[in-house]
C-alpha cells in the first residue's frame, strides 16, 4: 500500500528528488537465518520516465529494540526517512527494471544517547528549500492543493519540530509570498508554481549525480 493513507504523498529528498514510497507491510523475519526483519517496498522517482528502485529494508535486531512495534504507526516514519537518506547518499539507483536492493535500517540512524532518530540536522535555509520543493511537487503531481507542512515525518527527517517547519513556511509567506498558510497547511501561490524550472533543474542535477556514481561503480 502507499504509506498508510489513500492520498498520494510526495517525499522530497534534501537533494531535490520527488519520490513516492510504497511499502509492503508487515515486516517479516529473514528467511536466511540472519537476525533481522525485512520489509519489501518500491521507491518511485516521480516526474520521470518510469524510474524506480525495488528495495528490501533490513531492520537490525538493535534497532528493533528501540521501536515500540513493527506496525506502520511506529515504524513507517523512520523507514521512509532511512530510504530518503540512502537516496541522499546516492546509494540507491533508479532504473526502469532492476533487482531488489537491500537497504540497511540500522543503528546508524538512531542516537542511543539522546534516544532519537537522526537523519542529519538541517539548517533553516535547507528546511526552507525543502518546504518550497515539497509544496511545489505535491501540488504538481497530485490533485491536492493543500500540503501538510507540519508533518512529523518531515520534522524527523530534518531533525527539527513540526512547529519549526510551520514557522519556516510562514517566513516564505512574509518574504516572497510563495505560499499561503492556514494552520499547518500550505498552498503554493502562482509565484511558487511559476518557478517550476528551478525545482526541475534541481531534480535533474540530483539524478545526474546518482547516475554518475553508479556508472562509475560499474566501471
Amino acid at each position: 500500500m502507499m504509506q498508510t493513507g489513500e492520498q498520494k504523498k510526495i517525499w522530497v529528498t534534501m537533494t531535490g528528488l520527488p519520490l513516492t514510497i510504497e511499502l509492503e507491510w508487515p515486516f517479516h523475519r529473514s528467511t536466511s537465518g540472519a537476525d533481522f526483519w525485512v520489509l519489501h517496498g518500491e521507491i518511485r522517482l516521480e516526474n520521470s520516465d518510469g524510474l524506480h528502485a525495488p528495495v528490501a529494508v533490513n531492520l537490525s535486531a538493535t534497532v528493533r529494540e528501540v521501536l515500540a512495534s513493527l506496525e506502520p504507526k511506529d515504524a513507517e516514519a523512520p523507514v521512509i526517512n532511512a530510504l530518503r537518506k540512502e537516496v541522499d547518499r546516492r546509494q540507491i539507483e533508479f532504473v526502469k527494471s532492476g533487482k531488489l536492493k537491500p537497504v540497511a535500517f540500522s543503528s546508524r540512524h538512531y542516537d542511543f544517547k539522546r534516544q532519537k532518530w537522526v537523519f542529519g540536522k538541517a539548517t533553516d535555509e535547507v528546511i526552507a528549500t525543502l518546504v518550497e520543493r515539497k509544496v511545489y511537487w505535491q501540488t504538481k503531481l497530485t490533485e491536492e492543493k493543500r500540503v501538510w507542512v507540519g508533518d512529523p515525518t518531515e520534522a524527523q527527517y530534518l531533525e527539527t519540530t513540526p512547529g519549526h517547519l510551520v514557522e519556516i513556511a510562514g517566513r516564505l509567506v512574509a518574504g516572497d509570498g510563495l505560499v499561503r498558510i492556514e494552520g499547518e497547511w500550505a498552498e503554493g501561490t502562482a509565484g511558487l508554481m511559476g518557478q517550476g524550472e528551478r525545482f526541475e533543474s534541481a531534480m535533474r542535477s540530483a539524478l545526474e549525480e546518482v547516475e554518475k556514481k553508479h556508472a562509475f561503480e560499474r566501471g
